[in-house]
């Protein structure tokens, strides 16, 4: 959701040829009717600032490297009630997607740099420096990388106060469901950390969140 304006395993296969890349990555953990909760800070100094926040799965595809879902931050200053927005997300399957995003104003320079704040993603540092991580077989490797983006306000009008300008790099545990994210957004604070775990309580989707106060 919107922002403030202003675990190492290797893998079994992580280098080489990816020939079995029309396998996807599969996880129990991630799909429509998963839902996830934490908090997500909102300033790279004031580590105590932070939001509460939830996240559902709407859409799960794997095969396409997508996923969709709706976040929502519960504790947002000057919101009467916890603001929603809908987000779709890139899974980074080296089929699909890349771990270079080549969009939304971040270089490879700001994806390497963001990336490498997740400690399960040493071991893939050097194929993707050379070409994005395509010719890494991520089929079983037991994290998940993702982009999420959100679209639109779904409870709010774009007068809020807040934006969704930028996205998240988004690293997924398969063994216990833990979600943990930066926020990218060259107008806003650096490094915003988003944490989430799931709730296992069966209702659909993600529900995550970050705002950004103009």
């Amino acid at each position: 959701m919107p922002v403030r304006v202003l675990e190492n395993t290797t893998p079994s296969q992580v280098s080489g040829a990816n020939s079995g890349r029309s396998s996807s990555q599969s996880c129990s953990l991630l799909g429509v009717g998963q839902a996830f909760s934490g908090t997500q800070n909102v300033s790279s100094v004031q580590k105590d600032e932070a939001w509460r926040v939830n996240v559902r799965i709407q859409g799960c595809d794997l095969e396409h490297g997508y996923l969709c879902g709706t976040m929502e931050a519960l504790n947002v200053p000057m919101a009467d009630t916890p603001v929603v927005t809908f987000w779709e997300g890139e899974i980074v399957d080296t089929k699909n997607y890349t771990f270079f995003t080549g969009k939304w104003e971040a270089t490879p320079e700001d994806d390497i740099r963001h990336w490498s704040k997740f400690p399960s993603f040493s071991p893939l540092l050097g194929q993707v420096e050379v070409d994005g991580g395509k010719s890494l077989d991520l089929s079983n490797y037991p994290y998940i990388f993702m982009r999420w983006k959100e679209q639109y306000f779904v409870n709010v009008g774009t007068d809020c106060g807040l934006t969704i300008a930028g996205f998240y790099y988004i690293c997924f545990s398969c063994s216990d469901g833990s979600i943990s994210g930066f926020y990218y957004d060259p107008n806003s604070s650096p490094y915003q950390k988003l944490e989430l775990k799931s709730t296992n309580d069966g209702r659909s989707g993600f529900s995550f969140s970050s705002y950004e106060l103009q």
